[in-house]
């Protein structure tokens, strides 16, 4: 992701961009879509600026049956802007 506007990037756009991706790779397992279920523990460090190219990662780390442990991070340059705990819900509400 490069970061392309001139303000700053709200970081809970970070976690997001994080969800995302563990959405889909969750849904790709299940055959079906997710939400985002709860956020355990996320810690930021500085702000993206504008030209900063944002590697997001995601792993699921665990499963509850529908609901998937995911451990994410976002760095630029090798330099943490995110790390996250999240859970995911996967199907229907």
């Amino acid at each position: 992701m490069l970061v392309t506007c001139n303000s700053q990037f709200p970081q809970i756009l970070l976690v997001e961009c994080v969800a995302q991706l563990a959405g889909i790779v969750a849904a790709r397992e299940a055959g079906e879509g997710g939400f985002l279920a709860a956020i355990q523990q996320a810690a930021f460090g500085r702000l993206p600026l504008a030209g900063d190219i944002l590697v997001v990662s995601a792993a699921m780390s665990a499963a509850f049956g529908r609901l998937v442990q995911v451990h994410g991070m976002v760095t630029c340059s090798n330099e943490e802007l995110l790390t996250v705990e999240m859970t995911l819900g996967i199907g229907m509400v």
